[in-house]
């Protein structure tokens, strides 16, 4: 799968937005624009180089967060960041900031539990196309994904919506095909691909363990109309 980008997006969902774009602001991440998706979500948009942090602000009350949800860490590239720490957001979800280049980190990384490392980074490879970086780190282009063995239960019936850290998105050049190979390799239908407006062909899939992943053809990122 060609990615239209080197980097993942990572995407949350929240009722408290002004609380969590003022935390994730503080943390020195630019604000680029808000998005209407409908339904009654905002999308507020942060870069963090070129990875996009997708806060999306609920109108209506969310379920809350997920009791043991494979996305367990985001970890972000600080350019003002001299030294690694941790705390969470107004949500609870835990966030790590790392000077850019540590531990290979740069824009956005994401922690991910897994019941078995080995048959995660099987699919990540074959479904999604990343790459293997050693044992239990996989690369989408710049981006790293960091997969740590957990022996708790995963809910793969789990919503997309739901308060915290809920979902990947990689950017490709053909969203249908992309969605395709994912399907034949394995992945779960989350979404079958749709196109919004002018913006996007998006589709989702699961992985093996319930994480939600979208899979994105942007026509601002790929040049192409959708």
């Amino acid at each position: 799968m060609p990615f239209a980008k080197d980097f993942f997006d990572v995407g949350l969902f929240t009722n408290k937005a002004d609380a969590v774009r003022a935390y994730y602001s503080e943390l020195g991440l630019p604000f680029d624009h808000t998005l209407k998706l409908g339904g009654g979500v905002l999308q507020h948009r942060y870069q963090a180089d070129q990875a996009v942090l997708k806060i999306n602000d609920a109108r209506t009350p969310l379920p809350p967060r997920i009791e043991n949800s494979p996305l367990i860490e985001l970890i972000i590239a600080c350019a003002n960041c001299t030294v690694p720490s941790t705390g969470a957001d107004p949500d609870g979800t835990i966030v790590s900031i790392v000077p850019p280049g540590h531990r290979g980190i740069q824009g956005l990384a994401v922690r991910l539990s897994v019941a078995s490392p080995e048959i995660s980074q099987k699919f990540y490879k074959e479904a999604l196309g990343l790459t293997d970086v050693s044992p239990g780190v996989m690369a989408c282009g710049r981006s790293l994904l960091l997969l740590e063995e957990t022996s708790k239960p995963s809910q793969p019936d789990a919503p997309l919506a739901a308060l915290g850290l809920r979902y990947l998105t990689l950017q490709v050049f053909d969203c249908d095909a992309s969605y395709a190979r994912a399907l034949q390799a394995g992945a779960i239908s989350g979404r079958a691909p749709e196109t919004l407006g002018n913006t996007a062909r998006i589709a989702f899939i699961l992985d093996p363990d319930g994480t939600w992943i979208e899979i994105s053809e942007r026509a601002s990122v790929t040049g192409k109309k959708v």
